[in-house]
């Protein structure tokens, strides 16, 4: 069975032409985006920006974040995201900045029909606040950081088995994969059971590499340094002293593979 099969794929950026050419690819099921990639692709008017990419997703499941901090202004903001369209999955930190649980605000929207994506997540304490939140909403992600769980020098491997076995018992919510560092992630993910990976256009970009032989990749490898160093110009100097030696060196060896040695040894 295929990866996409296993896991869906969801591609995590914020420029609007990359999204374009995702949207194309039918391994990419959904798009996600928040305020850190928006800003770094430019982004200053949310709506526009938003309503652009609506048209370019064709109605897959996009997520778009709020960037309050007070929880009455998030589920304004929420409410607010929501109207753009059905396909729409609003982000929810599972926490404002002040580490204030955000679950009131969760099951507030979840009441009133909202699809959200609580995000920020990193303990199991926080996918069980999250879930007990969402018990009565009718489409939620809970978007667990493995990524960030892997930079702390921890596995994230067991968190997501776990959080895939608490989860089963909401069959309304699904788990993501977030914040995905290598290729190996994917593969991972749709082995513990995640229902959903974010990857970023990198990591889209490597896909075809699963499986390949690595015979042939350390070959491709090596061409790749090759080929690199004649396009770069480099050139290096050896000194006479060191073509010296090693010419005296294979002359040492052809004499000693010689017939005629072989036969007075």
């Amino acid at each position: 069975m295929s990866i996409q099969h296993r896991v869906k794929i969801f591609a995590d950026g914020a420029d609007l032409a990359t999204m374009r050419k995702l949207a194309m690819d039918p391994l990419v099921q959904g798009f996600t985006t928040n305020p850190t990639l928006m800003r770094q692709a430019g982004v200053t008017d949310y709506e526009a920006f938003a309503k652009s990419v609506l048209s370019i997703v064709s109605g897959r499941p996009v997520s778009f974040e709020v960037f309050a901090d007070e929880l009455d202004e998030m589920e304004r903001q929420a409410l607010a995201i929501a109207g753009w369209g059905k396909n729409v999955y609003v982000k929810i930190p599972i926490t404002n900045t002040k580490g204030v649980s955000t679950a009131p605000v969760l099951h507030a929207l979840a009441r009133q029909g909202v699809n959200v994506n609580v995000t920020a997540l990193l303990t199991m304490k926080q996918v069980e606040t999250a879930a007990e939140a969402l018990a009565l909403c009718r489409s939620a992600c809970i978007s667990v950081f493995a990524g960030r769980i892997a930079d702390t020098g921890r596995d994230p491997v067991p968190v997501m088995a776990a959080a895939v076995e608490y989860l089963a018992r909401y069959p309304q919510l699904e788990l993501i994969w977030a914040s995905p560092r290598e290729l190996l992630n994917v593969l991972q993910a749709a082995t513990v059971g995640c229902h959903i990976i974010t990857v970023t256009p990198e990591l889209l970009k490597k896909l075809p590499l699963v499986g390949k032989d690595l015979a042939q990749y350390s070959l491709e490898t090596v061409k790749m340094f090759y080929e690199d160093g004649q396009k770069a110009g480099l050139s290096l100097r050896v000194p006479e002293t060191v073509r010296a030696g090693m010419a005296h060196k294979r002359e040492k060896a052809d004499d000693q593979s010689h017939p005629l040695v072989e036969t007075l040894n």
